[in-house]
Order: C-alpha cells, then sequence, then structure tokens
C-alpha cells in the first residue's frame, strides 16, 4: 500500500479471476472511502501517437488521476509486425470491452483495399459509440480577430464508412451509404440533449437533400420529430456545399450552437471549422455511446515527425482530460483545459504550428504545472 504524494488517497490491488483490480481509498481526516477505481485503455498508436500519449499521460499523472490508464496496442505499425484480420489486437479489444472507457492516439489507415478498416472506425462500430463530438473554440493570441465557439456532432457508425463496397467491372465499384433510423434517431437525440445542457438555443443541420433524397430524407424526417420535442431550440437546415463555404466566410455565425449531420459530411465540416481555430493541432473529440467513450484527437499520425518530439499535444491532453471528466474528475478536467489555454495565449512554450519553438514535452510539462497549482486553488 502506498500514500499519494498530493492528496489523502491511498491504493491497493488485488487479483481476481485473472485481473489486477485497483482500489483507492480515500482518507478525509475521519473516515474513509473505497472505490474501485475507473479503468481506461490508452492506445499508444502509430507514428507521433506513442509521444503523445506519454504527453498527456503526463499532465493526468501529474494532477494525480485517480483513474487507472492502461496501455495497449493498436494500429498499422502492430498490425504489420503481427498481421490478423483487424489493426485492433484481441488482448486489446478484450481490453476495452472491460474497461470504462478508452483513449485512442493516432493511429495510421493504410489505404489500400485489402487493408483492415480504421481503428477508430472498428472501435465506433463495434462499441456503437454513435456520437462522435468537436468542440471548435478559438484562443485569443491565434485568433485575435476571431472569436469561435460551437460544437460539431456527427454520426459515427454508418453512413459511407460502414464499409460496404465492391467492384462491378475492372473499371467501376460502388460504395452504399447506409443510412438508418436507428442511427439518425440516436445522433439526433444526443445533439438535442447536448444543446439542452449546455443552453444552446440552435442547431445547425447539415445535409444534401435535395439529391440524396432518401438517405438525407431519413436524417431530416429525425430532426424534423425532435423539433417538436424540443420547442426552444431553433433548426436551420443547410447544404454541405453551401456550409463550407460558410464556414470560410462567415463561421461566427455559428456561435453558440450545434452543427449536426451524418458521418462523412459531418467529418468534412468538422475538419473545415478546424482551420478556423489556428491548427487541428488543437482539436480534441469524443466518441460517446450509451455506456462507454472513446476520446481521442482529431488529427491523424503524422509519421513523417515520429521520435521527433515536435507536435502539438494541445488535442491529445484535452481528450484525455475530457476523459477523466466522463469518468468522474470534472476538477482534473478543469484545471487542464485553463491551464492549456493559458499557455497556448501566453505562447513562451508552445509548439512550431502554434508559432513557438517548444517541444512537444516541454509544452506538455507547462501544462502540467499550471494545472497542479489550478487544482491546489
Amino acid at each position: 500500500m502506498f500514500k499519494d504524494l498530493v492528496t489523502s488517497w491511498f491504493s491497493y490491488s488485488y487479483y481476481f479471476k485473472n485481473r489486477i483490480f485497483l482500489v483507492r481509498v480515500k482518507y478525509t481526516g475521519s473516515t474513509t472511502e473505497a472505490v474501485l477505481a475507473k479503468q481506461a485503455a490508452i492506445i499508444k498508436g502509430d507514428g507521433t501517437g506513442p509521444e503523445l500519449v506519454n504527453a498527456m499521460l503526463h499532465v493526468l499523472r501529474s494532477c494525480n488521476t485517480q483513474t487507472e490508464l492502461i496501455l495497449c496496442e493498436a494500429g498499422s505499425e502492430q498490425w504489420e509486425k503481427y498481421g490478423g484480420a483487424t489493426y485492433i489486437p484481441d488482448s486489446t479489444m478484450k481490453l476495452l470491452e472491460e474497461s470504462n472507457a478508452c483513449f485512442k492516439g493516432p493511429t495510421t489507415t493504410i489505404p489500400l483495399p485489402n487493408a483492415p478498416r480504421s481503428v477508430a472506425v472498428t472501435i465506433r462500430q463495434k462499441l456503437e459509440l454513435y456520437s462522435n463530438i468537436r468542440p471548435i473554440k478559438t484562443y485569443d493570441r491565434l485568433s485575435p480577430n476571431k472569436k469561435l465557439d460551437f460544437v460539431c456532432f456527427r454520426e459515427a457508425t454508418e453512413g459511407l464508412y460502414s464499409g460496404i463496397e465492391f467492384k462491378i467491372s475492372e473499371e467501376a465499384a460502388i460504395a452504399i451509404r447506409k443510412i438508418t433510423l436507428k442511427g439518425c434517431q440516436r445522433i439526433v437525440r444526443s445533439a438535442f440533449l447536448w444543446a439542452k445542457q449546455h443552453n444552446l438555443k440552435k442547431i445547425f443541420a447539415i445535409t444534401k437533400r435535395n439529391i440524396l433524397k432518401e438517405t438525407d430524407g431519413i436524417f431530416w424526417n429525425e430532426v424534423e420529430r425532435a423539433i417538436k420535442d424540443n420547442p426552444g431550440i431553433g433548426v436551420e437546415e443547410y447544404y454541405i456545399d453551401n456550409m463550407t463555404q460558410q464556414l470560410v466566410k462567415n463561421p461566427e455565425r455559428f456561435n453558440n450552437s450545434v452543427l449536426l449531420s451524418t458521418n462523412l459530411f459531418m467529418d468534412i465540416i468538422s475538419e473545415c471549422a478546424s482551420g478556423n481555430i489556428g491548427s487541428i493541432g488543437n482539436v480534441y473529440s469524443a466518441n460517446i455511446g450509451d455506456s462507454y467513450a472513446m476520446f481521442e484527437p482529431a488529427h491523424g499520425s503524422a509519421p513523417k515527425y515520429k521520435g521527433m518530439d515536435k507536435v502539438n499535444p494541445t488535442a491529445a491532453i484535452l481528450s484525455g482530460a475530457w476523459m477523466v471528466e466522463y469518468l468522474g474528475e470534472p476538477e482534473i478536467k478543469d484545471a487542464i483545459f485553463k491551464a492549456s489555454e493559458q499557455v497556448i495565449n501566453e505562447g513562451k512554450y508552445v509548439t512550431y504550428d502554434l508559432g513557438g519553438s517548444a517541444s512537444t514535452s516541454k509544452m506538455a510539462s507547462a501544462i502540467a504545472e499550471i494545472a497542479m497549482k489550478n487544482l491546489k486553488k
């Protein structure tokens, strides 16, 4: 048994049915409270993934998280070494199914027909994590003349990402855009719930209903049903081509709102929106279902920078902070978010894409130091 250095927590482990469980005991001076620690599977990923995961773990551990963080493998690098039907080893999938949530470091998806489906898509579909959520928020130093604050809701289990495609000849292939009533009901419901919880009065539903009349028709019908059940929330429909133009021309019009769409459309829209906040390295995300969630930076694995300690850790750190909030530690999330904003706005210890020269680890350490101070206030 050992005593944590920062707070009055004691920890011990026990072995049961081939697994080690961590128990946290909180001492308040007069009483003790034993709590089975929440477990999070941490996928290290490919390319720059492991160093970004290390940065994220450094910040969480500096803040004395009580979540048990269990490292595991998934991605193309381990697949190229060991093979398999998917990028996710059986041992990792078992851990995902037994944990309370997971964090996915950036992974690489090989763009060849015989390569497995991406790690993110596989986990979203396997564990039914239907709501992919990306908050879009600017920082004062990076965007002094533009203030953005809205959130993107993307259906994450179907659409063109269903993976149903086949060749009909040597010169032609077909991909199926699968849209279901169940899928639309879940994402629409979660978007309206988020709007209610965060006191947002507007939802922008993005379609191409004039062309995709059947598939986007199912989606829009669910939006219309939700409008009737939520009279305090206004809804405006945008076609995706016009939406991309508006995000370039006048993105402020979407402040304090939810952007909502199907899988591929919102993947494109959220990436376009990300371009307004200084760096894709700042964009964090969550994939949330009814009883499980996966958290991940929104960017790729940037393999050309592997091992260089150079890339922006912000998205990884904020995604990790959001994960521990999901697992019951909101004070840590708040401390890390405030610290990250302070470090970025000060500009002293930031990476090259944010106008500085700090390394990944140096920026993470700066965030960790301020976050620890925030927790002591």
